[in-house]
């Protein structure tokens, strides 16, 4: 090995040349500003991302044609150079590679667990996804193994009430301010966040909607747009998407089961029957609680009858007693005066 080639191959390992080098855990976080695609998992998130660069490339390429980017040149053999223009022809290689080349696809650390995050550059992301599962669901053909759920997120903000509200109010105009409007769906989904409630963002967000345009409505069975809301720390991120019940909540294995429309609508038929028996259980339950009541008071009722019962005959006994006491004074008053008469008598005989 000539002196030149090792110096080479020392300033490769002194400046991570010819390797990439291990990222730390939050060097390539999800930020406010990105623009991606949201991916769940069950455990394995590196084949997770393996899996998705290789569906996402795929299908980027149908769209937009294949990717023009070129790994920086090996360098040819330097034996007719010396060593001092070999290492300086290393280094300028060295800082190209190493300078800000951004893939159209770069895996991110999203902060949450079964979680991964494909930031994108110069593309839709909401329009691949969409062709990635209209792709799945005519040709019915499985593509992954570990991937859940795909998400494409046009958007992201700061995860906090009042920053969302701004951020929305924009965002959500090309799909809702008048003239636009449509039936929609919100679906909200908080990881590793604990100042943001369900409930409260859903109410805000289908109050700013309302304002946009108040023809526009909300529809849980077949809405024309679903808002998919995702917080992920103190990162919100934001899509608006199509056929969202049709692809099965974007799930990518499930699309690739469906069987056509029909299982849509017998799913819909049966979300309608649990909602029914739900109610006539919340009903039947309301009229048990009637029933307990009206038997507290009824024993209520009987307990004041009883005790009326009981009074009447303390009362009854009462006038026994006193009819029993008068008895006894009238045989009091009688028996003086026998007395009286017998004396008399005595005396006449005298």
């Amino acid at each position: 090995m000539s002196e030149a080639q090792d110096l080479r191959k020392r300033s490769k390992k002194r400046y991570g040349g010819g390797h990439r080098s291990k990222k730390y855990k939050g060097s390539r976080e999800l930020e406010v500003g990105m623009q991606g695609i949201l991916i769940t998992c069950n455990m394995n998130e590196r084949k997770c991302t393996a899996e998705a660069f290789n569906l996402l490339n795929e299908y980027a390429d149908q769209l937009y044609g294949p990717e023009n980017f070129k790994e920086p040149e090996e360098s040819s053999s330097e034996e007719d150079e010396d060593v001092e223009a070999a290492l300086k022809k290393e280094v300028k290689q060295l800082k190209a590679s190493s300078g800000k080349r951004e893939r159209r696809f770069q895996a991110m650390d999203s902060g949450a667990n079964n979680v991964i995050f494909i930031k994108t550059k110069n593309l839709d992301p909401d329009k691949l996804v969409h062709h990635i599962l209209s792709d799945l669901h005519i040709t019915k053909k499985n593509k992954s193994r570990v991937i859940l759920r795909m998400l494409p997120v046009s958007g992201t903000c700061k995860a906090f009430q009042e920053d969302m509200d701004k951020f929305l109010s924009v965002f959500l105009e090309p799909w809702f301010k008048a003239p636009n409007q449509g039936s929609y769906q919100i679906a909200f989904k908080a990881r590793n966040s604990s100042h943001n409630k369900r409930d409260d963002i859903i109410k805000a967000l289908a109050g700013l909607v309302g304002k946009m345009n108040p023809k526009n409505k909300v529809d849980l069975t077949t809405p024309e747009l679903t808002i998919i809301v995702e917080v992920i720390k103190s990162v919100c991120c934001v899509s608006v998407v199509r056929d969202y019940t049709l692809y099965r909540k974007y799930n990518l294995q499930e699309v690739a089961k469906e069987e056509g429309p029909k299982d849509v609508k017998q799913e819909e038929v049966t979300t309608n029957q649990e909602e029914i028996k739900s109610n006539q259980e919340e009903k039947d339950g309301k009229q048990e609680e009637i029933k307990s009541n009206q038997e507290e008071k009824d024993g209520k009722q009987g307990d004041g009858k009883s005790n009326q019962e009981e009074k009447d005959v303390k009362q009854e006994e009462i006038k026994s007693n006193q009819e029993e006491k008068d008895g006894k004074q009238e045989e009091g008053k009688d028996a003086p005066k026998t007395d009286k008469e017998g004396k008399g008598d005595e005396e006449e005989e005298k």
